[in-house]
């Protein structure tokens, strides 16, 4: 299964990788040698917890790569009253009545704690292509769903106030 990532998504993960392979795995393996250089190393925890970061660095680097590499890209195709791809949603459920804001983007940027849903979400699946005022059935499992209406829609613009459609 590949992941869907947007062009934005990719160079945001293109400039985490150059990061690490410039700024922060030198700084690493220049830790890994100083803290060699303190003695014996079967009991010197400093250059295991140096070699373990710089194993994770090395790690990082790998996934985001992978990433990369087998990701398809995904543009917004939403029209301009539709709900797409990092547009921001005010729903209201059904059920009680309580509303809340969400962001709709990829799976690699999503993150509930900051209200960023994944399109692949029960949740953003619903919402896609919605338009202010009407209501989605989100089904989470085969017994399990609920009701959201779409309260407000927020297309996402850059800084020229152009819509962004694949970011």
């Amino acid at each position: 299964m590949y992941d869907e990532l947007t062009a934005g998504d990719i160079k945001k993960m293109e400039e985490e990788i150059e990061h690490r392979k410039l700024v922060v795995r030198p700084q690493l393996l220049q830790e890994v040698k100083d803290t060699r250089a303190h003695g014996d190393l079967s009991e010197n925890f400093e250059y295991h917890a140096a070699k373990k970061a710089k194993n994770q660095n090395e790690s990082r680097i790998r996934y985001l790569e992978r990433m990369i590499k087998t990701a398809r890209v995904i543009t917004d195709k939403s029209a301009e009253d539709e709900v797409g791809i990092n547009n921001t949603v005010t729903v209201e459920f059904v059920d009680d009545g309580s509303v809340e804001t969400y962001r709709i983007v990829t799976t690699v940027r999503g993150n509930s704690l900051e209200n960023l849903i994944s399109n692949e979400s029960p949740l953003g699946k619903a919402l896609l292509g919605k338009k202010e005022g009407e209501t989605a059935h989100v089904q989470v499992n085969e017994t399990l769903g609920y009701d959201v209406k779409l309260l407000k829609l927020e297309k996402t613009v850059d800084e020229d106030g152009d819509r962004i459609r694949s970011y």
